[in-house]
């Protein structure tokens, strides 16, 4: 069977990408946690878009290249690094300051000082060698994990459905795919913050969808795909290990108000998402 249309390219990818994903959930609903298996679920689950997008090319007879596998220019990587770092800070800062969370966790911070062997330190010290080290070296391995779904949205997919639909159209049918993709594991096993199901998925789609717009922005406009894996993890390192543990609960209200569920960081997000789309023409088009 040849997949020399479009259309057939992007069923090949996301049958594989449906059928290798279904392993993994299986096996993290099995165990009902997302870090079951010593985490190596949830990584088998994410590298699952990459493998596929890689099958897609050799099936296919496509240019592995079209992954956008170069570097291109570092400003475009720095500013993947330095936006959802921008956002998350701009979003935990509303909720520190109106109280829907408060800044500090000391079972956090006893937990680092016992981790660093700087058990009489000031927290702020620890805090701030954490923040440092694992913006740094944290990295390299929220890198190594996001590699694995960026190469299949952004690497494969975007550039696909953005020949296709155009890049609101493109943005937003990746948006759902991605958002469907994460909903067994948010929905039958514990990606969430414990809140109503409805609450949790309707607050990460809206993340979800409004990020897809700066990551496909930056992988057309740089012509990479290693700006929109840095994004994705730089936005996971921030604020699922530094920001979301900092932030001890203000009553109730916090676990609605935090992460990747709750409602702040969406609605910052859905501002950065306006501000990349109407500079969408600056994202040029590249064949797939």
């Amino acid at each position: 069977m040849k997949f020399e249309t479009l259309g057939s390219r992007i069923g090949l990818y996301l049958a594989l990408t449906l059928a290798l994903s279904s392993i993994f959930y299986a096996l993290i609903l099995t165990s009902g946690h997302v870090g079951g298996g010593a985490g190596l679920y949830v990584l088998g689950l994410m590298w699952c878009p990459a493998i596929s997008a890689l099958l897609t090319c050799r099936i296919a007879g496509l240019d592995y290249a079209i992954l956008g596998w170069n570097w291109g220019e570092t400003r475009w990587e720095l500013t993947a690094f330095l936006l959802p770092l921008g956002y998350a800070t701009v979003a935990y800062l509303i909720i520190w300051t109106t109280g829907l969370g408060v800044f500090g966790n000391k079972e956090f911070e006893a937990r680092l000082a016992s981790v660093f062997g700087w058990t009489n330190a000031p927290s702020f010290v620890v805090i701030a060698a954490y923040f440092v080290l694992n913006g740094i070296f944290g990295m390299a391995k929220s890198v190594a994990s996001a590699l694995g779904e960026e190469l299949g949205w952004r690497g494969f997919l975007a550039p696909h459905l953005d020949r296709k639909f155009g890049f609101t159209g493109g943005v937003l049918v990746t948006g759902v795919i991605w958002t469907l993709w994460h909903s067994p594991i948010l929905l039958f096993a514990d990606y969430n913050m414990g809140t109503q199901w409805w609450f949790s998925l309707a607050c990460f789609t809206v993340l979800v969808m409004s990020i897809s717009f700066p990551l496909a922005w930056l992988r057309l406009r740089s012509r990479s795909v290693w700006p929109a894996a840095i994004l994705h993890a730089s936005h996971n390192l921030f604020i699922q290990s530094v920001y979301t543990p900092l932030t001890s609960p203000s009553g109730k209200i916090t676990p609605y108000a935090i992460d990747e569920f709750g409602f702040v960081l969406p609605l910052v997000a859905l501002v950065v998402a306006i501000w990349f789309w109407r500079h969408r023409r600056a994202a040029v088009s590249i064949a797939a």
